[in-house]
């Protein structure tokens, strides 16, 4: 289980991370990345947000999951929500504590082993430039 100080919760926060993040696709996953500055809200891009949405950060990064119907039923989609957490958990050490991380799984994610899913998790991160350093080769 993901502690709560490593969860995103409010939808504010989920369409923040989408919508002012960098994005990168992978296989069977898409991940959403954004960094927050100590003046206002700071994407990987480095644009400031709206000083108004200041965030208080506890704990470290903060992951959203996304596993929709095309997924698979509810079984699998649970299974695939319980593999990415766990990934989520991981490699929390390996992460800035000011990031938020939007994780979205895609159909191919259900037939996908756990060890490709995490190559492809850390892969993207790498590839953003959160963590490249720590992350390590993929």
């Amino acid at each position: 289980m993901l502690p709560e100080p490593y969860r995103l919760h409010h939808r504010a926060d989920f369409s923040r991370t989408v919508r002012r993040g960098q994005r990168i696709g992978r296989r069977d996953l898409v991940v959403h990345v954004l960094t927050h500055g100590y003046d206002g809200i700071v994407d990987v891009n480095g644009r400031h947000g709206d000083p108004a949405e200041k965030l208080v950060r506890v704990g470290g990064p903060r992951f959203g999951l996304i596993v929709s119907k095309a997924v698979g039923n509810a079984v699998i989609r649970h299974r695939v929500a319980r593999r990415l957490r766990h990934m989520c958990l991981e490699i929390v050490p390996e992460l800035p504590a000011d990031v938020d991380v939007v994780i979205r799984a895609l159909p191919g994610a259900a037939a996908a082993s756990s060890e490709d899913l995490l190559r492809q998790l850390r892969t993207a991160l790498r590839k953003l430039g959160v963590g490249a350093a720590a992350v390590g080769p993929a």
